[in-house]
């Protein structure tokens, strides 16, 4: 088994880590992180606040930024900093598996994009060489392709 092995993780056990990574942090998984996290999960790619929102029912901006923050804090969302105004989130590796992003440098969208094993190994052998010429100890990599999607296009 490589170290890039794919994730199909089921709702229900993403809200069971969700929910117990919460519990480590002293916080409660609410309804308004539950409906953020769902829409992380049918998303299947990074999403802005105006797009959380859009997915979420009755979720105030002030209360999606708070709650994404917690959520942050307890190491289930990652922020993805895009070239738009806009950072994106989305569910952590450890619930979606080991995947990179398209970033549109016109239009600031995100897509994720997974690559196949024998190239995310040449990969890491690569960045391994250069880290070790620079004294780095690489633990992992996550690689943004920047260009101009088919609708900007």
């Amino acid at each position: 088994m490589s170290a890039h092995t794919h994730v199909h993780v089921q709702a229900a056990d993403i809200a069971h880590h969700v929910a117990t990574q919460l519990g480590e942090i002293g916080q409660r998984f609410t309804s308004g992180r539950r409906s953020i996290v769902d829409a992380l999960v049918k998303a299947q790619r990074p999403l802005s606040i105006p797009e959380i929102l859009k997915h979420t029912k009755g979720l105030a901006q002030s209360s999606a930024y708070r709650n994404l923050t917690v959520l942050e804090n307890a190491g289930v969302v990652v922020r993805v900093i895009t070239t738009d105004e806009w950072a994106r989130f989305e569910l952590s590796e450890d619930l979606t598996g080991h995947h990179h992003h398209m970033v549109c440098s016109v239009c600031g969208a995100v897509d994720d994009v997974r690559i196949p094993d024998s190239i995310e190994n040449e990969l890491d052998a690569a960045l391994e060489r250069v880290a070790k010429k620079q004294g780095f100890a690489m633990a992992h990599h996550r690689l943004d392709v920047v260009g101009v999607c088919k609708s900007c296009r």
